[in-house]
């Protein structure tokens, strides 16, 4: 028979209102010893990530190196924003031979965002361009291993007119230190792009006719402003790919911020649980018609992926334990929201919510939060991107946390 702890009456021998009573005591004594817990985490959160900035010695914080990581961590997300914050914070002179400099260091920058920024069409950035190009030294190289440095140092970004640009640099920087191998810098920048070509024609899977030295040598027949070039070059320029494709640069930024250029929004939030209801602090990115959310600011790879597909957001109301509440539902024919997660074992599952729940810090908050979510709701089929965005945020394979 249950007891009160230190009385020897049974709860039976109580009175109906007394036992109601007993019982909200015991509801309030367990709620408050899940905020308790609640507040235990996010301390432990905070404490983390102190212990996680960069310090000058062991007891005093050095805010040169703080402000240095937080203009690395900006420039990742918005390469821009990053460069201007760290010119503001006399971090960076604002010249582009300094600004090269530390692109060319590159250290804690990610390669896409370099290569987005140096391929912009305004002056700045193109003078930046060139400083940077200059600080390779491609003396007595042959073109293919020229190649190998200069795209190792950022990744080539997508559009043709700023491929154009950095090639177009590139081909003047080896003439110059190599003068006498082409005719002129037009062949270096036709040659550069047939050897990338042939990377990609090698060593792609997709591409099934591959090309033979013969034909590479015969697509690059008059490119010496007009004559030809040395038969056994173009073979040696072949061999030393066939043997040794390029390699890409991977995305070795933090938090996947690259992925996150201008978010629509970003910041703390409390979610709450599937299994267990307990809620903890995550830090929330939505971007892409897609909501990530990470345990800290500074990890590399989210904790979960919610497309945001076939679902809707509502405010929740009447939170006594949470408030300023809002939440994630499925509108499709499944109650399951299609997801991902990262379990304790460092592998990628599938979420089984039927409900995502979050708490924002106030209610201006959480309204803003509902109108980005609402505006950011896609309705088109999501499963391919979500399958490529994880197979790029954990490299094919999740690594253990």
């Amino acid at each position: 028979m249950e007891q009160v702890q230190g009385n020897h009456f049974n709860v039976n021998d109580l009175t109906a209102e007394e036992q109601q009573l007993l019982k909200n005591i015991q509801e309030k004594k367990q709620q408050l010893l899940l905020e308790i817990q609640d507040l235990k985490r996010e301390i432990q959160d905070v404490t983390n990530e102190l212990e996680g900035m960069d310090v000058g010695d062991e007891s005093k914080p050095n805010p040169k190196a703080k402000q240095i990581t937080i203009g690395r961590k900006k420039f990742n997300m918005d390469p821009k924003k990053g460069i201007e914050y760290l010119i503001q914070h006399d971090l960076l002179q604002n010249t582009p031979l300094d600004v090269a400099r530390f692109l060319f260091q590159g250290e804690g920058l990610n390669k896409t965002a370099i290569g987005d920024f140096l391929g912009e069409r305004n002056d700045f950035n193109i003078d930046v361009l060139k400083a940077f190009v200059n600080l390779h030294e491609f003396s007595d190289m042959i073109l293919v291993q020229a190649l190998r440095q200069f795209l190792w140092s950022f990744r080539l970004p997508g559009e043709a007119q700023k491929i154009d640009r950095m090639m177009e640099c590139f081909a003047e920087r080896y003439c110059t230190l190599n003068p006498g191998v082409f005719v002129n810098t037009d062949t270096c920048y036709v040659l550069s792009f047939a050897i990338i070509m042939l990377n990609t024609s090698l060593h792609n899977p997709s591409v099934k006719d591959k090309p033979t030295v013969e034909r590479f040598i015969q697509m690059n027949r008059g490119i010496n402003d007009g004559g030809n070039l040395p038969e056994e070059l173009l073979a040696n320029l072949y061999d030393n790919i066939k043997k040794e494709p390029f390699k890409i640069p991977e995305d070795d930024g933090n938090d996947l911020m690259h992925t996150f250029f201008n978010p629509v929004k970003e910041g703390w939030l409390m979610k709450q649980g599937g299994r267990y209801k307990n809620w903890k602090r995550r830090w929330f990115i939505l971007n892409d018609n897609c909501l990530y959310y990470f345990q800290f600011t500074t990890d590399k790879e989210p904790k979960g992926i919610i497309p945001l597909e076939n679902i809707q957001v509502r405010e929740v109301p009447n939170e006594k334990a949470r408030p300023h509440c809002f939440e994630l539902f499925s509108s499709g024919s499944s109650e399951i929201i299609k997801a991902c997660k990262v379990d304790s074992d460092g592998k990628v599952v599938e979420g089984r919510h039927s409900v995502y729940r979050m708490a924002a810090s106030s209610v201006e908050e959480k309204e803003e939060w509902i109108n980005c979510v609402r505006a950011s709701i896609n309705d088109n089929p999501f499963y391919d991107m979500l399958a490529a965005r994880r197979k790029n945020a954990t490299g094919s394979s999740v690594r253990p946390r």
